[in-house]
């Protein structure tokens, strides 16, 4: 197992002793081995739903606990080929991103339709499939951003996919029709039987306010984390927050004193947590982004944002360039010291 601790360092006792007073852990619906039975069978998801659901719980190194630890690759689109692969040119070959989600053992494998098309009667029984319906393509030119469905629901259901997932840009010009495009996907999705997963993302040159970055402010992300779940999104994945005060700072939208004052606190688990409770108190579950890769600092930056995640209440991680973009037997290791902190018993919710 991971020593969790020695890779925290300074930080271990501040966020391993920390207790949430805002949103006590008991107000939670959290993950475990019955979630499925437990949570989910309280919405209108279909059996189909909760089956394709319970596939990617039951599967790899976190099955049966309730946890996901995800490998998506769809950067080849998002951040141009030669930007993902060329650290690791073996990722090139759809085959292998597969590949590295099942000796990482992961809980399944998120990716364009490209990826998963070319390889899907090799995999599709061996590791649940996650279809990205949009991506933002970054060859045109001047850049623009704007997410644009790249593949339809039934591409998806007809590949064997357990699951489609999307983005959405919250607070940008286009945000309103992604919004509608996205929850007619979501919905024939659940009426094909598969999960929903929402990159629910800010973007808009707006957030960036007097020197500080609110696209990942607590207060902003977690509105887009109440909209994910309001479009029947089951799983919402979210970058983690390193501040807050958005509304307040930016000087928008609505707010309340109550957020800043007694719900939330500077400290990062106390963000978190504010996420978990915006996605209707974990009944859709949170699982923030790994971010990107640094190098040497990469082992222990996805231990602590695992850490964070799990002791806010959040159903797991969802890595990917940290991890496809080193050999595969350093990535196969990346992922499985965040699935220890999933496993060890010792960290427990905040």
């Amino acid at each position: 197992m991971t020593d969790i601790t020695q890779l925290l360092g300074d930080d271990a006792e501040y966020l391993l002793d920390h207790r949430c007073r805002g949103f006590p852990r008991e107000q939670l619906h959290l993950p475990g081995p019955d979630f499925v039975s437990r949570v989910v069978a309280d919405s209108d998801r279909s059996p189909a739903v909760m089956r394709s659901l319970q596939a990617m719980f039951g599967h790899g190194r976190l099955a049966g606990t309730g946890y996901l630890s995800l490998l998506p690759v769809d950067q080849g689109i998002e951040h141009s080929a030669g930007a993902s692969f060329a650290p690791n040119p073996r990722y090139f070959d759809p085959a292998n991103i597969v590949e590295l989600a099942i000796e990482g053992g992961c809980n399944g494998v998120a990716s364009t339709l490209g990826v998963l098309s070319s390889v899907a009667r090799r995999y599709a029984h061996r590791i649940p499939m996650m279809l990205k319906l949009n991506h933002n393509e970054t060859l045109s030119y001047p850049a623009m951003y704007d997410q644009t469905l790249f593949a339809e629901v039934e591409q998806a259901h007809d590949m064997g996919c357990v699951a489609v997932g999307a983005t959405i840009y919250f607070g940008s010009p286009e945000s309103r029709r992604q919004i509608m495009e996205i929850s007619e996907a979501f919905e024939r999705a659940h009426q094909l039987g598969m999960a929903t997963v929402l990159w629910a993302y800010l973007r808009n040159p707006g957030f960036k306010h007097e020197g500080k970055d609110y696209h990942v402010a607590a207060d902003l992300t977690g509105q887009a984390n109440h909209l994910a779940a309001t479009l029947k999104a089951d799983i919402v994945k979210q970058k983690l927050p390193e501040t807050n005060g958005g509304y307040q700072d930016i000087g928008f939208g609505h707010t309340h004193a109550k957020v800043y004052s007694e719900l939330t606190s500077e400290h990062p688990i106390d963000l978190a947590r504010y996420q978990v409770a915006c996605c209707y108190m974990g009944r859709a579950g949170l699982i923030n982004s790994g971010g990107g890769s640094k190098g040497h600092s990469d082992l222990g930056e996805a231990v602590r944002t695992a850490v964070i995640n799990k002791r806010a209440g959040g159903m797991g991680l969802i890595s990917g360039r940290k991890a496809f973009q080193k050999p595969m037997s350093e990535g196969g290791e990346l992922l499985h010291a965040i699935q220890d902190v999933y496993l060890d018993q010792s960290v427990t919710v905040a």
